[in-house]
């Protein structure tokens, strides 16, 4: 009977505690205080940690809203220098036409195939904008190129950087003139052959095209000297240049609407006696 009871007692005994200490709490008011502190001060540090969560998690998202407004900002940039650079070249380009004693065909160079030995571009002029093969290709910085390939509205180019390109030139203000050609290798170098060893050509001077050519008229620039040696053995000079065009960097060119004289072609084609 003692063990049947002995819930009863356990209730009975926890009630009787329960109401001592809601007695003692209420009638101690010191006491009732001091819980009280504690539990609001344990309230705000919990209140203060979510706080700290919540600020937190708003920072990260607006971190991630100004990266991407940094994004489009910058991309936004980046178009609107490349267009003002476009429209500076084409500005140019423009001068280039209006100061020019020939007829020129601006063009806007729509690929670049740069990245092996026969390099090739393509302009959006073609046989209807009176464009024909063997017609010389130049930007205001210097030449560019032939015209070796036309249809109807595009026109094709091999230009300095190819391994089957030639041009005479001459180094200012020596008047030494040699063969510029393009050995294959750096993208950013030209050789000019055929010079002899007893022209004092230096680096920084100028060399532009000679006028020896059926193709490019004279006085346009090709680059400027880079180095220049003096292989033993050798009567030549060794010599590289800088190319005045950055093929990378321009998007437009003018075709110059000359071509050349078939007649003289004819005749320096043909064999001797």
């Amino acid at each position: 009977m003692a063990s049947q009871h002995r819930p009863i007692d356990w209730l009975l005994l926890a009630a009787l505690l329960f109401t001592a200490t809601t007695i003692m709490v209420t009638q101690n008011a010191p006491l009732l205080r001091t819980l009280r502190a504690e539990t609001m001060e344990w309230t705000a540090q919990v209140e203060s940690t979510f706080a700290w969560m919540g600020h937190y998690l708003r920072v990260l998202e607006r971190n991630d809203e100004l990266r991407r407004e940094n994004i489009r900002l910058s991309s936004q940039v980046a178009r609107t220098r490349a267009v003002r650079q476009r429209n500076d070249e084409l500005r140019r380009l423009l001068n280039l036409t209006d100061s020019s004693d020939a007829s020129l065909r601006p063009a806007r160079i729509v690929t670049k195939d740069i990245f092996q030995k026969n390099n090739f571009l393509t302009l959006d002029v073609g046989q209807d904008d009176g464009i024909a093969e063997g017609m010389p290709v130049v930007h205001e910085s210097g030449i560019v190129g032939t015209v070796v390939l036309v249809n109807d509205h595009h026109a094709r180019v091999m230009p300095f950087l190819n391994t089957d390109f030639r041009v005479p030139g001459t180094v200012l203000p020596l008047r030494a003139e040699g063969i510029v050609r393009w050995d294959g290798e750096r993208l950013d170098r030209l050789q000019l052959d055929h010079v002899v060893k007893t022209e004092p050509v230096e680096a920084g001077q100028r060399v532009v095209t000679s006028g020896h050519s059926d193709i490019f008229p004279p006085g346009r620039r090709i680059g400027t000297v880079d180095s220049v040696a003096a292989p033993a053995g050798r009567n030549e000079l060794q010599i590289l240049l800088r190319p005045a065009v950055s093929l990378y960097k321009i998007t437009h060119a003018v075709v110059i609407l000359r071509t050349p004289d078939p007649e003289q072609r004819q005749l320096e084609e043909s064999p001797a006696g």
